[in-house]
């Protein structure tokens, strides 16, 4: 009786959009269809029909490339992916999620949320690899090299002089074999349990201070001095994830710099992403920054579009043509800032019944959108020819359904549409000079 009424209440409220933000009616939709007398009667069949659906958007193969690497060439803008090395099981993850848990464990879970749903998003080629392989990162780095990508940006997690899943980046530094370029992204927010970087549920989280950020940089010193480190005027570039969450921010910067001297560099290049809430560097005491999307977009939202069938969905679902849109459109700040693409981000295998989800992605938007950024780097002047810079997110962030490496549904279109985009920028910045 009592999920009667409060069924009936909820639907109400649900129909005061408008004035009610279409979100806020959306959740009290979902709060009432919990409630609804009927669900029970009918839940089987809409189980049914919610695997069909989504699933028969998986099988679409009208997309998919195989392997075919293009001849060589030289691509005249740096494309740099962000790369996850959380491949491979490790104590704390076995703690904290069960004995074995890898970035797979989420990926192979996800399932369809609305019609044409593309979940779950299976790996070909490396297949469900493990980065404790060497072989992986040898043959991650032919594919990414073959296709005009040059260089990686591994995620670096240190948590107060404790570091995870460092083991595949130790691998790397000693096996000249692995002969990418690569810089390093400190992760530096709190490890939780929902991997939204928050202040609840937190499962080991930062301590930041001067000390802390100081043994920071002595640990990876090994790698800054590693003759694959990327620089830029022969400065290592190091990225820091959320630099605005970090007190005294300005010091450490300092610190860093002085540091990085001492040891025989001219300096450190140092780049906020813009994540959250960083806008010019130079006030953070860094270099430039590097957009992030899907942060700091412009967003549609078109959940009420899709047709959600998932009745405890209170995600969102965004338009990846506004966002493209909003990138080749924003005006050149000026401060440097490293133009950034992302593929078809979603979440909902970290997160079934709350993802953040870019809809509507095809491989000829990312290859325009790549090529236009490009194209804006190398005819602006104000980068020199280090900082011609563009960054990819990402290589392989499954759970997030953005990754360069290929999968079922569209194969190697990925890196064919990477490689004829740095191409096609490249001939078009030539023929304007």
């Amino acid at each position: 009786m009592k999920d009667a009424v409060l069924f009936l209440l909820l639907s109400g409220l649900a129909w005061l959009s408008p004035p009610l933000p279409s979100r806020m009616a959306r959740r009290f939709r979902n709060s009432a269809s919990k409630r609804d007398p009927r669900r029970h009667w009918a839940q089987s069949e809409q189980n049914v029909t919610r695997y069909g659906q989504g699933f028969a958007s998986t099988d679409v193969v009208d997309s998919f490339m195989p392997d075919a690497r293009p001849a060589e060439f030289a691509p005249k803008v740096k494309l740099i992916a962000y790369y996850l090395p959380q491949f491979h099981p490790f104590p704390e993850n076995d703690a904290w999620w069960g004995k074995g848990f890898t970035e797979w464990s989420n990926v192979g879970k996800a399932i369809p949320n609305y019609p044409g749903h593309y979940q779950p998003h299976c790996p070909i080629h490396l297949g469900y690899y493990d980065l404790r392989l060497p072989e992986i990162m040898e043959e991650q780095t032919r594919m990414a090299k073959a296709y005009g990508v040059g260089g990686f940006s591994y995620y670096f997690y240190w948590f107060d002089g404790k570091t995870l899943m460092e083991g595949p980046l130790q691998q790397m530094l000693h096996r000249p074999e692995i002969d990418m370029p690569f810089c390093l992204t400190w992760a530096n927010e709190n490890w939780t349990r929902r991997w939204d970087g928050r202040e609840h549920d937190v499962l080991i989280g930062q301590n930041h201070s001067i000390a802390d950020s100081k043994a920071l940089l002595s640990h990876i010193r090994p790698y800054l001095e590693d003759p694959r480190y990327i620089t830029i005027d022969d400065k290592p570039a190091f990225i820091v994830y959320r630099a605005n969450i970090i007190p005294d921010i300005r010091a450490i910067t300092d610190a860093w710099r002085a540091a990085a001297q001492s040891w025989g560099f001219p300096d450190l290049y140092l780049i906020a992403a813009q994540t959250f809430d960083v806008g010019d560097p130079s006030d953070l005491g860094f270099d430039a920054a590097c957009e992030f999307p899907p942060h700091q977009t412009q967003r549609r939202d078109i959940t009420d579009e899709v047709g959600v069938f998932n009745p405890n969905f209170t995600g969102s679902i965004l338009d990846y043509g506004a966002i493209v849109a909003g990138s080749v459109a924003k005006p050149e700040p000026d401060h440097k800032c490293f133009k950034s693409v992302v593929l078809s981000w979603d979440n909902t295998a970290r997160n079934q019944n709350a993802p953040r989800i870019l809809e509507r992605f095809s491989v000829p938007a990312y290859q325009s959108w790549l090529t236009t950024l490009c194209r804006q780097v190398l005819v602006q002047p104000k980068y020199s020819a280090d900082e011609k810079i563009v960054f990819i997110n990402a290589w392989n962030e499954w759970a997030e359904g953005t990754h360069l490496e290929p999968d079922r549904k569209y194969g190697f279109a990925y890196l064919h549409a990477t490689a004829q985009a740095v191409q096609d920028a490249g001939i078009e910045a030539q023929d304007k000079t």
